[in-house]
């Protein structure tokens, strides 16, 4: 079933909770080409000092993924969300004061830190919050609608927001840009507090995070190996085309935001339809593809092209596979599900940033995208041994007396 029209109000804060969480997200899209450029560039570190300033936020997201999902599960989405937001805040206040220090760089590089660590835990907070408000307000029986809507609104700010980034970064410098997106989140806290949170479901028997996590491993493996590739055309694509000397090189994000949009307007209810399983086994084959047209590019448009395949393959196997995990878990539970969910694919995004920066270094840009395919296959593997064991579930289930 489609979503419901507008003139259904949960159906109308779910879509506004979409655009507060595309404005608020811009802070961190702003921010993922300019980052790397900026301390390869003006600060004078090395790729592997850039892709850390990059994937730090990311895992600053990790570690803190089980705290927002039980905030998000205790106190209510809305507190989440609000306290995100007002992270996202004083992480690109901090970050932007490193602009003035450039003559400083390891006092500035710190600083930086310090500032992504703050934005990671924001974005932990804000995603989280967001998931659970809307499942809480349209029902788990669109959960997988729900999380394409959410990943519209935040890759949709990725597409605009790398080429605002670097357009912010040529005109008002490093500063400027980072004021630009700490403006931007306090735009979604006046926008979040007219509005009513979901009940907090209540419940006497909480097991651990990790214990939590271990029922959706297989799953949130899925979406950690498919993040891979989104990690290194966001830490690397730029600088990929400004090492070859293309033009064109803050389309990247564009093109990969634009191709995962456009498979999140369009088949966005394809999980709850036809389930998880075999939308992410068709998408990760298609991401696949597009990490290895990059590797292969030799000129910008066959790489663009890439990424926006890229795109394209990553869109659906968020929501395919967390649709999977609300299935799995209790209500009460649903919120610390989804963080530790959440979890892998930020471990992706942290640790694709230094560990290809080292690659980086020593094989050039390239072959991050060779490394990226190769994730993505094994993305393939995993979901395809899911199906069949799923397979094999249900024919047990089949074969046994009534």
């Amino acid at each position: 079933m489609a979503f419901q029209t507008v003139r259904d109000p949960a159906q109308g804060r779910l879509l506004l909770l979409a655009g507060i969480l595309f404005l608020s997200y811009l802070c961190v899209a702003i921010s993922l080409p300019v980052v790397p450029v900026y301390v390869s560039g003006e600060l004078g570190l090395g790729n592997v000092w850039a892709g850390l300033a990059v994937g730090i936020a990311f895992l600053s997201t990790i570690l803190t993924r089980g705290f927002a999902g039980s905030l998000s599960d205790r106190h209510g989405a809305k507190v989440a969300v609000g306290r995100g937001l007002g992270f996202y805040v004083v992480g690109a206040a901090a970050s932007a004061l490193t602009g003035m220090m450039a003559g400083t760089p390891l006092a500035g590089y710190a600083v930086l830190i310090a500032g992504r660590l703050l934005i990671g835990l924001g974005e932990s907070l804000v995603a989280v919050g967001i998931i659970a408000w809307g499942i809480g307000l349209v029902g788990p029986a669109r959960s997988g609608k729900v999380l394409a809507l959410v990943g519209a609104a935040l890759y949709g700010a990725l597409a605009v927001g790398g080429p605002i980034g670097l357009a912010l970064f040529e005109r008002l410098g490093f500063a400027g840009a980072m004021a630009v997106s700490a403006a931007l989140p306090c735009l979604g806290l006046l926008a979040i507090a007219p509005l009513a949170g979901v009940p907090v479901v209540s419940a006497k028997a909480r097991p651990s995070f990790l214990r939590v996590v271990g029922r959706i491993g297989p799953h949130g493996a899925i979406v950690c190996l498919q993040g891979i590739g989104f990690a290194a055309i966001g830490a690397f694509f730029a600088l990929y085309f400004l090492d070859r000397g293309w033009a064109h090189a803050g389309l990247g994000l564009t093109a990969f935001g634009g191709g995962f949009v456009l498979v999140r307007m369009l088949f966005g209810h394809l999980p709850d339809r036809i389930g998880g399983l075999p939308v992410a086994i068709g998408s990760l084959g298609v991401e696949a593809v597009g990490q290895a047209m990059i590797f292969a590019a030799n000129g910008p448009a066959l790489a663009l092209l890439g990424a926006f395949l890229t795109g394209l393959g990553c869109s659906m196997i968020f929501p395919a596979m967390g649709r999977e995990v609300v299935r799995l878990v209790e209500p009460h539970l649903r919120g610390t599900a989804l963080g530790g969910f959440s979890a892998f694919q930020d471990l992706a995004y942290g640790l694709t940033g230094p560990v290809a920066g080292l690659l980086a270094d020593r094989a050039g840009y390239r072959s991050v995208f060779l490394i990226g395919a190769g994730a993505a296959l094994a993305g393939l593997a995993v979901a395809l041994w899911l199906r069949r064991m799923q397979a094999m579930a249900g024919d047990a289930a089949q074969g046994s007396p009534s």
